[in-house]
Formats: C-alpha cells, sequence, structure tokens
C-alpha cells in the first residue's frame, strides 16, 4: 500500500508542477506573440488574451496545488512555538484537517459548478470551447491540494509533539531550497 502513495504523490506532484510550467510558459509566449502579431504586423488572435488568461489560472490553480507538496504556503508558527508540544500539534492537526476540508468543499462545490455550467451550455466567448472544460481546473486542482493536505494531516500526527514544530520549520526551509 506504501508504494501505491509513494507513486501517488510522484504522479500528482508531476501533473502540478508540469502542468504550472507549461500554463506559464504558453501563455507568455502565447501574449508576447500576440502583442509582436498586433504591434509590428497590426493584426492579432483574438482569442489569445481569453486563452492566456486561461492558462495563467490553470498554472496559478496547478502551482498552489504544488505549493502544499512543498510545505510552502504561509504559515505563522510564532503563537504555536508558545503553546506545550502536545498541544501545538493539536493544533497543526486540526489546521490541516480544517484546511483539507476546506479544499474539499471547493471540489463538491466546483464539480456542481461544472454540472451548470454543462446545462446552461455556457460558451467561452473567444475560444468558442465550452466554458466547463476550461473550468474543470477547479475541482481537478483542489483534489490534489486536498490530497497534499490530507496527507500533512497524517505527517504530523506520526510526528511525536516535541517534533511536530521543529519538524515544520526544517520542512519549510529544505523543500524551499531543494530541487526535485
Amino acid at each position: 500500500m506504501q508504494k501505491f502513495f509513494e507513486i501517488l504523490d510522484i504522479g500528482i506532484a508531476w501533473v502540478n508542477k508540469t502542468i504550472a510550467v507549461a500554463g506559464i510558459a504558453a501563455g507568455t509566449l502565447l501574449a508576447f506573440i500576440n502583442v509582436v502579431m498586433r504591434y509590428v504586423f497590426n493584426s492579432g488572435f483574438a482569442w489569445a488574451g481569453e486563452a492566456t488568461n486561461y492558462l495563467f489560472i490553470w498554472s496559478a490553480f496547478f502551482a498552489a496545488a504544488y505549493g502544499f507538496k512543498k510545505g510552502i504556503h504561509i504559515s505563522v508558527t510564532i503563537l504555536i512555538e508558545k503553546f506545550p508540544p502536545q498541544i501545538a500539534k493539536i493544533y497543526m492537526i486540526f489546521s490541516s484537517v480544517l484546511t483539507t476540508a476546506f479544499l474539499l468543499f471547493i471540489v463538491v462545490y466546483g464539480i456542481q459548478y461544472l454540472q451548470i455550467l454543462y446545462e446552461l451550455e455556457y460558451m467561452s466567448v473567444d475560444l468558442g470551447v465550452p466554458q466547463w472544460i476550461l473550468m474543470l481546473v477547479l475541482p481537478i486542482a483542489f483534489l490534489g491540494a486536498s490530497y497534499r493536505a490530507g496527507e500533512k494531516v497524517y505527517e504530523i500526527y506520526k510526528t511525536p509533539a516535541d517534533k511536530v514544530i521543529v519538524n515544520a520549520e526544517a520542512e519549510l526551509v529544505h523543500d524551499s531550497v531543494i530541487k526535485d
């Protein structure tokens, strides 16, 4: 079972990182090409602005989901450091459970939003693509992020109470420097 979660971990990280990097690169390139087309050749792609927006949106959401893996989202531990270790551990578990619940809430309501877009047959104005396809980013990216937040609950649970704060700070420093 552990091998399954290792493979799942690698797969989710790869998808998040790949979509984030490809989205930002493609969006930047498309915006640049469209600007050159407009100002040099006095033409351009009518759909490029909307496509660039969606590429950046997808990139941002998948990068945020990847941020849960790397532990680089903003957190303030100054108050938690003052708690006794057992209380700090309980608080961090509670915080991670709350984060996971919120992310799953976005997944569920994102799916409902997609259903509404599908039933109303909304189409993208410039791209001519069904809007629900473009908004698939909501449940997909947030499901990956909720998996990561749930993973954090398990990691904190199995860490001894006196090491929870030390590990959280060390992980933040290590993962912000080490490339994978």
